[in-house]
């Protein structure tokens, strides 16, 4: 079943330090492991015809190639789009090939924004438990990041992307490399919602210029096994989050996406229901009132969901070592 559209032109949008400006919500694709390359596809292609026109993409997710069938059958312009991507931690050494690939595989001339997936080189392969780390696997490096970052700087400069930026960095991370860009990071994709709202973070980024884009809007219910622990919590289940969707007569999910338009996040749900793909667009033209983000803001558990562990180093290391969550970068 369809859902009425909505029109691109009313979707609020953010100025990026460039002065381009990014639709305020966006599309993401990670279909976890339970949705298959073409549903994703699918669910793109009703996401356009709904009213999206940022789409969130990344190599590993593995359906960039059907996405690009989607984008050219597409009537839409290029310049109503705006689409990322990500460099996988397995193309640190060679971005431009990586970024190359990407552009074959969704049929574009250039990105909008190209991230750098995770601030390690370590990978995993597709499907794999929590128990699983890289054989090569090391902490991060600012020396090496830089590397990586001065070749997404030449992607710029040969027109294969707009813009840049970062993705799963810390405040402690972006001081160890800030002051050696020659091109700052447009974007920060980090996770955001009502019961991990990293203010802090949040304020940080705002400082140098820099937008957060927030994965796990809804508390990602359809994540991997892996990513699951018994701490976990519901920002969608959150009492608060649930009374003040009744009051306004709404899906509990829309309040959290009305909560991180309110609070300058952009945020990128993902679904396969246009009903549902509809109600998060229309939350994003549904700001929340000083009272209820005040409410809100009493729900923050510090729930990080997506914690990582597959991408450490050590034996024995806790995954707060990725987070540098006392302010020092483990090595």
């Amino acid at each position: 079943m369809e859902s009425a559209a909505i029109d691109p032109d009313r979707i609020p949008m953010r100025t990026l330090a460039s002065g381009a400006t990014m639709p305020a919500i966006g599309f993401g694709t990670f279909g976890s492991d339970h949705v298959d390359h073409g549903r994703v596809a699918g669910a793109v292609q009703a996401a356009l015809r709904v009213g999206y026109r940022h789409l969130d993409c990344a190599a590993v997710y593995g359906n960039e190639r059907t996405i690009g069938e989607v984008l050219a059958a597409s009537s839409l312009p290029r310049d109503d789009l705006w689409v990322s991507s990500k460099v996988w931690n397995d193309r640190h050494d060679d971005v431009a090939g990586a970024c190359e690939a990407t552009l074959r595989d969704l049929q574009l001339d250039h990105l909008d924004n190209y991230l750098v997936h995770w601030p390690f080189p370590n990978h995993h392969d597709p499907h794999v438990d929590v128990t699983a780390r890289h054989r090569d696997a090391v902490a991060f490096s600012a020396e090496r990041y830089l590397d990586t970052w001065g070749q997404m700087e030449a992607l710029v400069d040969r027109g294969l992307t707009r813009h840049i930026g970062t993705s799963n960095m810390t405040a402690a991370k972006l001081d160890a490399v800030w002051d050696h860009l020659r091109i700052t990071p447009a974007v920060n994709q980090m996770e955001l919602h009502p019961h991990f709202q990293q203010p802090a973070l949040s304020a940080y980024l705002k400082s140098h210029g820099v937008e957060p884009i927030g994965f796990c809007p809804l508390g990602s219910p359809g994540r991997p096994t892996r990513d699951r622990t018994p701490e976990d919590s519901s920002p969608i289940d959150d009492p608060t989050v649930t009374e003040l969707a009744h009051a306004r007569g709404v899906h509990p999910a829309a309040i959290c996406i009305s909560w991180a338009v309110t609070n300058g996040h952009t945020p990128i749900p993902f679904s396969t229901s246009p009903i549902n793909m509809a109600a998060n667009l229309r939350a994003a033209l549904d700001p929340l009132t000083d009272a209820e983000m005040g409410r809100l803001t009493t729900t923050d558990r510090g729930c990080r969901l997506i914690k990582g562990q597959v991408f450490l180093w050590r034996e024995g290391q806790d995954w707060r070592d990725l987070w540098d969550e006392d302010g020092t970068i483990a090595g």
